[in-house]
């Protein structure tokens, strides 16, 4: 039996041979618009996010003014993301704590471990260890891979690990993650999940991990890949 890391570059392989290399932004964003904008994405699609956080960037000069604005206010002009009364609760709160300790910046986030910086960011109201991983690889090209719905189902099913909820995922994927592979395994295991590896009826005569994959009731009369969405978020913030 193959260790996990061992198993895990290989699926990356695998996916980038399917795939390609994941395109990102040469300037990695600032921290506080990637939390801002992940915040945004949770529960929808990549498309309605980036529009959510484009109106917020073009209403709004600088961050500061959301101190000033109503949370009903950033409700509207961010509703095209969907849960906006959730998703406006959650950035009020994170500016206002921001504006607490003294500055609007995630800066002192770039001091920290990986683990001591999930545990500080998840303090803030509405963001959870995804949204926290998110700035880490995304933000501080840290070689962390967060786990969404997509690749929690995709990493379960391969065998990498066996865990019932994302957050547990999380903890165990991480352990001695290989290194410097973080952003392609994360990006293409998403396109894989998007595309062929979905939740029902997934497209396994067609999946690139098939003789790897640990999955039981792999689903063979399914031979075309679902429709391809490259666009991803995360990589097109600035």
């Amino acid at each position: 039996m193959k260790n996990k890391q061992t198993i895990i570059s290989s699926v990356n392989e695998l996916l980038i041979k399917k795939f390609g290399i994941p395109k990102r932004n040469k300037v990695l964003p600032n921290p506080l618009d990637l939390l801002l904008a992940t915040i945004l994405s949770q529960n929808t699609n990549d498309n309605n996010s980036y529009k959510a956080f484009q109106n917020l960037k073009s209403r709004y000069k600088s961050w500061e003014e959301l101190l000033s604005v109503k949370r009903t206010e950033i409700e509207n002009v961010i509703r095209v993301a969907g849960l906006a009364k959730q998703k406006s609760e959650a950035i009020k709160n994170l500016i206002t704590e921001l504006n607490k300790r003294g500055t609007l910046s995630l800066n002192f986030v770039k001091e920290l471990d990986n683990n001591f910086a999930i545990e500080q960011l998840t303090e803030f109201k509405g963001v959870g260890v995804k949204t926290a991983s998110c700035v880490l690889l995304f933000a501080l090209d840290r070689n962390v891979c967060p786990v969404d719905t997509h690749v929690h189902r995709t990493i379960n099913r391969i065998g990498i690990v066996s865990e019932k909820t994302p957050d547990k995922t999380f903890l165990e994927l991480n352990k001695n993650f290989p290194e410097g592979i973080a952003h392609s395994f994360h990006t293409n295991l998403i396109r894989l999940g998007r595309e062929i590896c979905k939740p029902a009826n997934p497209s396994c005569g067609v999946c690139p991990l098939i003789k790897i994959c640990k999955y039981k009731d792999k689903n063979l009369k399914i031979k075309a890949a679902g429709k391809q969405r490259e666009f991803m978020l995360l990589d097109n913030v600035g």
